[in-house]
């Protein structure tokens, strides 16, 4: 076998762009230490892409409340063929009833299972969650006084701010962030392949300055596909052999080299490949769960992120966060057709990844959540909603003070103070109070929390007290 020049091999390596875990990651010390490292805790955010339209997740069940927001959706509501019909929601008691006085509210009827887990005290809703700089009314927004996100109604930019507390072009994500926190502090031994983790494609989201997300398949790790197909029958010799060779060179602990970049590159990858054979050989001994998870992409994630955290000590982690994520709630058209399959999609993911859980006797240890791009109208376009700005949250976990609705529920209505028009929900928490309040509960110290939200000194409350204890 001829063997490749320094210079082809890595030439040839960047243009099969193979991505081994955690190559762009530049290292940096944070100088906090995590208020607690112990026993073992996870974060699982199932990113709703598009903008989930939270006034079709919790509706509004009052008679008075609810005539209004049919009176409103009317046309809309026609189109659900009775689905959205008072006497076929799904109404929620709610522990917190007390807050809402007279108002009450409901889930819509594809979502049995998550009004169980809320009668279970498993589930809740954080509600009017959205990205904020500081306190914001609609009078403010109307004249131009308040501070405002950037590229508001922007589904790149709104996307990147929920997980980066800035626009497009963000580096660094508050789970990355949260991470590098833990790592400092010693979890996971302080060592950070294992720590964020995604099924999905992800934006800043997982990336801290110690740590960048490691990416599994649904059947195990994403691998390094081309290396990976280095003997598979009917591969041309030349590219069996450079193959071949570019697994030697990446495996090589001697290989050097003048330009710092190539030796950057080949310990990155080197890395990767090692870092797969560990999480292989783990996966390999994974336990055989019982719970039956949804034929889908959202099931499949799912069932993917449980059996990841099944091999949790032979991984030698106790602090994960997980990425998850599912398209379709851009609903412009078609709404009444398409967000019901995707409700229902949720519904039976959730429940059995919350079984999953308690199976593995993580309950306690392990909480899910929701993020969108943004909320939607409360007007309807046709047969569809607009970009909105605050939106509903689904909460889930052992821990979690579920049957709650967190935070102010905005009347199904316009021309009230959170009203930015149009039945644009002005938020009333910031994306950072709820991140704060899963960083407490996962051990954060908090001025860990501080340092990966800096913003979130603009508001009152940082604790939104989702949490039992």
């Amino acid at each position: 076998m001829m063997p490749l020049s320094r210079r082809d091999f890595l030439r040839y390596s960047l243009y099969s762009s193979i991505a081994g875990a955690g190559w762009l990651g530049l290292p940096k010390t944070l100088t906090a230490h995590a208020a607690e490292t112990d026993g073992y805790k996870a974060l699982v955010c199932v990113f709703l892409f598009g903008g989930l339209d939270g006034h079709d997740l919790l509706i509004p069940y009052d008679t008075a409340s609810y005539n209004r927001f049919a009176s409103i959706r009317q046309s809309l509501l026609n189109r659900y063929d009775g689905a959205r019909a008072r006497d076929n929601l799904l109404p929620l008691n709610l522990a917190n009833q007390a807050a809402f006085g007279s108002r009450a509210f409901a889930l819509p009827p594809e979502m049995p299972q998550l009004k169980a887990l809320f009668d279970q005290n498993r589930a809740a809703i954080v509600s009017n969650v959205g990205p904020l700089i500081e306190p914001v009314t609609a009078q403010g927004f109307a004249s131009g006084s308040a501070k405002l996100p950037p590229r508001l109604f922007s589904h790149n930019d709104q996307q990147s701010i929920w997980q980066a507390s800035a626009p497009e072009g963000a580096q660094f994500g508050w789970g990355g962030l949260f991470a590098d926190a833990m790592l400092s502090s010693g979890a996971n031994g302080g060592v950070g392949e294992f720590a964020t983790l995604s099924t999905a494609s992800v934006g800043p989201f997982l990336t801290g300055t110690q740590v960048s997300p490691y990416q599994i398949s649904l059947n195990g790790n994403a691998g390094i596909n081309i290396l990976d197909g280095r003997n598979a029958s009917g591969s041309q010799g030349s590219l069996r052999n450079f193959l071949e060779s570019a697994r030697e060179r990446f495996l090589a602990q001697g290989f050097e080299g003048s330009n710092i970049l190539a030796q950057d590159i080949a310990n990155k990858f080197r890395s990767g490949i090692e870092t797969n054979a560990i999480f292989d050989a783990a996966r390999a001994s994974a336990p055989t769960l019982s719970t039956v998870f949804p034929e889908n992409g959202l099931g499949s994630q799912l069932s993917a992120v449980a059996q990841t955290i099944s091999i949790r000590n032979s991984l030698s982690t106790n602090r994960q966060i997980f990425f998850v994520g599912i398209g379709g709630f851009d609903t412009h058209s078609n709404q009444a057709a398409d967000l019901p399959t995707l409700l229902s999609q949720l519904d039976g993911a959730f429940s059995a990844f919350d079984s999953a859980m308690i199976e593995l006797g993580l309950s306690q240890n392990v909480t899910t959540f929701t993020a969108s791009d943004f909320g939607r109208t409360l007007t309807v376009n046709g047969d569809g909603t607009d970009h909105g700005w605050g939106g509903n949250q689904i909460v889930m976990g052992g821990a979690v003070r579920g049957n709650s609705v967190f935070g102010d529920v905005p009347p199904a209505d316009f021309g009230h103070d959170l009203d930015a028009g149009n039945g644009r929900q002005i938020p009333t928490l910031a994306v950072e109070q709820f991140a704060a309040s899963l960083g407490q509960w996962w051990g954060l110290s908090d001025s860990e929390i501080i340092n990966a939200l800096p913003t979130l000194q603009n508001f009152d409350n940082a604790n939104l007290a989702l949490f039992n204890g």
